[in-house]
């Protein structure tokens, strides 16, 4: 999608919503049979001038889509392909090995807090995927701190850590390599909890974690990550699990 390139990847055909009708002609054209939604973008501004002949029957769906939260946004692009004879799969579905098994593969492990606050935690997702928002909140001592909102996790965690830490703190800790192992037995509690929506359509938009993850929960003295097994992607695995490791954080792959 223009505007949304992916990194250190080359993109064949890149397009605008106002075009996908003649984007989906191509596509068969080319022989492509199967869809795969993955990558982060934002909702694109649609300008009317720019809809082509193929892509005018697609515009109610598209204005509807645009209406609508996050999920229902997809199922209505989803719709579009399905529609037009694609088979729409899920990032997980043709790479299994971004979904890790159940467990916790950190050296520190989950406490009595950590499965205490999972019931607030729980109860908070269901109330956002009843409303179509966030995939993530954080959670400390029976208390919801945050929700995750449309800036995503990163913007979360970033908040929270200057919540509870000075400003001349927080510009030393902008290089949190250096300070992971400092990081490691100093006072840390709550969590961040992350998965799906309830009811979500997994073939599009899992919620994701990664290092950058994980230097952010450090950085918002957290206690560790909660996701839920099977339904949470995972990149750079490793290396995740290394700063959780030397921050002495838990990743709890909790099953649902």
């Amino acid at each position: 999608l223009e505007g949304f390139d992916p990194e250190g990847l080359a993109a064949d055909i890149t397009f605008r919503l106002e075009t996908l009708g003649s984007v989906l002609k191509d596509l068969r054209a080319r022989g492509v049979r199967d869809i795969c939604l993955c990558g982060a973008i934002n909702r694109p501004d649609i300008v009317p001038s720019l809809i082509d002949a193929a892509t005018a029957p697609l515009v109610p769906v598209l204005q509807a889509a645009m209406a609508q939260g996050d999920d229902g946004a997809l199922r209505a692009v989803m719709t579009i392909f399905q529609g037009n004879g694609f088979t729409v799969q899920s990032a997980a579905e043709l790479a299994p090995d971004i979904l890790p098994p159940a467990g916790v593969p950190t050296l520190a492990q989950p406490d009595g807090h950590a499965r205490a606050d999972m019931h607030h935690a729980l109860t908070a997702l269901a109330d956002m995927g009843a409303r179509d928002l966030g995939q993530a909140c954080l959670v400390r001592d029976g208390s919801i701190l945050a929700r995750e909102d449309i800036r995503g996790t990163d913007a979360l965690l970033a908040d929270a850590a200057r919540a509870q830490t000075p400003p001349f703190a927080q510009t030393m800790l902008d290089d949190a390599t250096e300070w992971l192992s400092g990081l490691d037995g100093a006072p840390k509690s709550g969590l961040l909890f992350k998965a799906p929506k309830p009811g979500q359509d997994r073939r599009a938009d899992l919620p994701t974690i990664g290092p950058n993850t994980a230097l952010g929960a450090a950085k918002a003295g957290l206690s560790g990550i909660v996701i839920e097994a099977g339904g949470v992607i995972v990149l750079d695995y490793a290396d995740l699990v290394r700063i959780l490791d030397a921050a002495g954080l838990y990743l709890w792959i909790r099953e649902p």
